[in-house]
C-alpha cells in the first residue's frame, strides 16, 4: 500500500478541514478507495498509486482555491472534485468588482463611485495619491489592491508605512520597546490585512518579510523593487519625509499615498508634505490623484454628519 503525505502551510488546518473535520469526511466519500487521516497540519492518504495521484491533484486544487478565496464549503468541494477542468469551477467563484476574497470568503470590493475610480487609477498608474476625509475607504481599498497584486504575483511584497506622529499624545511615555510603542500607530493597517488574509498566512507573510509594516523612518536608504507600497496618513509627513519616500520607488513598484489634509498633527507652521506634493506633482504624467469626499464615507452614517459639522466650523463663510 502506497502512502501520500501533504502538509498544509500558511493556511489554517482547522478552517480547511472544516467544523468537526466535515471537509475531510466529504473527501472520504469521494475517495472510498483510500484511507485518509487528518492530523495537525498534515493529511495522509493510503492506497494504490492511481487513486493517490488523482487525490493529490484534486486536493491541490482545493488548497489553491482556499488560498485564493479563503473559503471552502460542500458545494465548492463538490464542484472541484467533479469538474473536468480547472476553469469549470473557477468561473463560478468570480464576482464582478471583487478585489479580494477575504477571511471567511468575505467579498471585498469598492463601495462607491470614487472608490471604483481609485481602483481604476491604481491599475493605470504606478503612483497614486488618494486624498479625503476619514472613513472614505482610502487605506482599506489600497490594502485590498495590494493584497490582490500579491495574490496574482504582480508584486513580491507589500510594504505599508505611516509617519509616527503623535496626535496629541506623547509616544515616549508609552510602555514597551520601540516595536510595542509603534504598533498602535500601525493598527489600522493590521486591521485591514486581518480582514483579507487568514491569521496563519498573515503571520507567515510578516515573519518572512513578504508583508512589511513599518514607520516611515525605516524607509530611508531603501530601494523598493517589486513591491506595492502604501504611505498612509501622509498629511503628517514633512517636505523632507515625502521627498525621501517618493524617491524610494524601484522597478516594478506601485506607490499609493493616502491622507486627509483636514487632520494634520504636525507642529504649528510645519508644511504638510502631502499638501506640497499635490501641488508640485499635479501635472506629472503617470501620477494619478483622486479626491474623495463625504459621499464616499462608508462608516456609521453619523460620520458624514460629523465631517459636515466640522467643515462648517472650519469654513464659516462658505
Amino acid at each position: 500500500m502506497n502512502e501520500l503525505i501533504i502538509e498544509l502551510s500558511e493556511i489554517s488546518p482547522r478552517e480547511f478541514f472544516g467544523h468537526h473535520n466535515a471537509n475531510i469526511e466529504l473527501l472520504k466519500k469521494y475517495f472510498p478507495q483510500l484511507k485518509l487521516v487528518a492530523r495537525g497540519n498534515r493529511i495522509k492518504a493510503f492506497g494504490d498509486e492511481e487513486h493517490l495521484e488523482e487525490f493529490d491533484k484534486r486536493l491541490n486544487m482545493l488548497l489553491e482555491h482556499f488560498s485564493k478565496y479563503n473559503k471552502l464549503d460542500e458545494n465548492i468541494i463538490e464542484r472541484i472534485l467533479t469538474s473536468e477542468k480547472k476553469e469549470d469551477y473557477e468561473t463560478s467563484a468570480k464576482h464582478n468588482d471583487v478585489l479580494v476574497h477575504g477571511v471567511g470568503g468575505r467579498l471585498i470590493k469598492p463601495q462607491t463611485a470614487n472608490q471604483r475610480k481609485l481602483v481604476d487609477f491604481i491599475a493605470k498608474n504606478d503612483m497614486v495619491f488618494a486624498v479625503g476625509p476619514a472613513g472614505t475607504g482610502k487605506t482599506y481599498t489600497g490594502v485590498a489592491m495590494a493584497v490582490k497584486a500579491l495574490k496574482e504575483k504582480e508584486v513580491k511584497r507589500i510594504i505599508l508605512t505611516r509617519p509616527a506622529v503623535e496626535a496629541g499624545e506623547n509616544l515616549g511615555f508609552l510602555p514597551g520597546d520601540l516595536k510595542e510603542k509603534l504598533d498602535p500607530y500601525m493598527q489600522p493597517l493590521y486591521d485591514a490585512l486581518r480582514d483579507m488574509i487568514p491569521h496563519e498566512k498573515l503571520e507567515a507573510y510578516i515573519e518572512r518579510g513578504v508583508i512589511q509594516i513599518a514607520p516611515m523612518a525605516f524607509m530611508r536608504g531603501r530601494t523598493l523593487d517589486n513591491a506595492f507600497v502604501i504611505l498612509d496618513e501622509a498629511q503628517n509627513t514633512t517636505h523632507a519625509q515625502m521627498k525621501m519616500f517618493l524617491t524610494r520607488m524601484g522597478k516594478n513598484a506601485k506607490f499609493m499615498i493616502t491622507g486627509d489634509p483636514g487632520q494634520i498633527d504636525l507642529p504649528p507652521r510645519a508644511i504638510s508634505g502631502l499638501k506640497e506634493a499635490l501641488l508640485v506633482l499635479k501635472n506629472v504624467k503617470g501620477i494619478g490623484m483622486i479626491f474623495l469626499d463625504d459621499k464616499d464615507v462608508i462608516r456609521h452614517k453619523l460620520v458624514k454628519k460629523v465631517i459636515a459639522a466640522y467643515a462648517a466650523l472650519d469654513n464659516p463663510e462658505s
